[in-house]
């Protein structure tokens, strides 16, 4: 599963006292997530932060979430993190994006010299981080993010490590994946009230319309489509407009 740049000695999976509670603790960590009262941001940064706990050798983390038809989302633990993550999606280029790409974990001892990611070596080498490690988040067979674990020392991640990165990213995946989810319910959601709110003041503004002209509802809907245009603005703005003359219009005359 995992590709290096540099062979480490062969080390027993998960067997320091310390590596094992930290990756206990985190893994219980990503369990609580699954309440959903962290919006998707926060969440997605959460993750990070607890790979960087469960990870051996980590000094940040950054967790990117694939999204069709938006934007990718993407959160860091540390300043240093975005730097390089920006300078890595900008290339197209670097270890999250062939860990996402491939759906495998990449490792790498030394980010500025090594060879297949060269650009983006290039333009990282000054800035003090040296390892990586990017694991894909997959769950039901779909990639849905990536994770780069970055430590500022070279050769900091070994096999073990790497071990131990890819059993967190197994629920980690799923942590992500619920987040989007309930992320998309909520988008929908406050879609539909929009819509809804929209629809009902379009059907005030009608009856406004209807009430002065005399003419049918959709001779009054013709009209409020036509001063839509004629202010190029959207027909719920208009809508709204009418509806608010009209308020305070009756205000007034209640006033008088």
């Amino acid at each position: 599963m995992t590709t290096s740049d540099a062979d480490h000695p062969d080390q027993p999976a998960l067997d320091g006292a310390a590596d094992q509670l930290e990756l206990r603790e985190s893994l219980s960590g990503l369990s609580h997530l699954a309440t959903g009262r962290l919006g998707l941001e926060n969440t997605l940064t959460r993750v990070a932060q607890f790979a960087v706990r469960a990870i051996p050798g980590a000094d940040g983390a950054g967790l990117t979430l694939l999204e069709e038809g938006h934007s990718d989302t993407i959160v860091a633990t540390a300043q240093f993190v975005s730097e390089i993550d920006d300078i890595q999606y900008g290339l197209g280029q670097g270890p999250c994006v062939s860990a996402a790409a491939e759906g495998r974990t990449m490792m790498t001892d030394s980010l500025g010299s090594d060879e297949r990611w060269p650009d983006f070596g290039a333009q990282v080498a000054g800035l003090g981080v040296h390892s990586a490690l990017s694991l894909p988040l997959i769950t039901a067979g779909r990639v849905v993010g990536a994770m780069n674990i970055y430590a500022h020392q070279r050769a900091v991640f070994t096999e073990r490590a790497a071990d131990i990165g890819e059993l967190f990213a197994v629920p980690a995946a799923v942590a992500v994946q619920n987040a989007q989810v309930l992320s998309q319910a909520r988008r929908l959601a406050t879609q539909l009230q929009a819509t809804l709110s929209n629809r009902a003041v379009i059907d005030r503004a009608v009856g406004i319309i209807m009430s002065r002209s005399g003419g049918t509802a959709d001779q009054a809907l013709a009209k409020l489509r036509q001063a839509s245009q004629k202010d190029r603005k959207e027909i719920s703005v208009v809508a709204q407009r009418i509806v608010d003359e009209a308020v305070r219009l009756a205000e007034a005359r209640r006033g008088g």
